[in-house]
């Protein structure tokens, strides 16, 4: 089954311990109501430094990435179906879902175009 990624952009977090954790208990129905298609329920993103071309790094993002979560899904209708239930929207974040390509070989090197 395809797995899906998705991307955590902005959102307003709770100000409050109780807003927290109303929020996190959103989240964690949404993740059991999805089951066993949950690949990787969360991973926030912390630190971030930005390495530009010419090899400086900055610290601080050029996108408003916080985190992303890794769901199987038999295709993008059902893995957009989900993301719309996603209790990160409840807190103005935005998700991005793309399909993740299976590169083969050591190298990744599938011998075409993965796009």
């Amino acid at each position: 089954m395809p797995q899906y990624i998705f991307v955590y952009l902005g959102g307003e977090f709770p100000t409050t311990p109780e807003e927290s954790q109303k929020h996190l208990e959103h989240y964690q129905q949404w993740l059991n109501a999805l089951g066993e298609r949950v690949v990787s329920a969360a991973i926030p993103f912390k630190d971030t430094h930005t390495v530009q071309a010419d090899g400086t790094a900055t610290p601080g993002s050029t996108s408003a990435m916080s985190g992303l979560s890794i769901i199987r899904s038999a295709s993008m209708d059902e893995a957009l179906a989900a993301a719309k239930s996603c209790p990160f929207l409840e807190i103005n974040g935005v998700l991005e879902i793309s399909e993740m390509v299976e590169m083969n070989g050591p190298t990744g090197d599938q011998g075409g175009d993965a796009n």
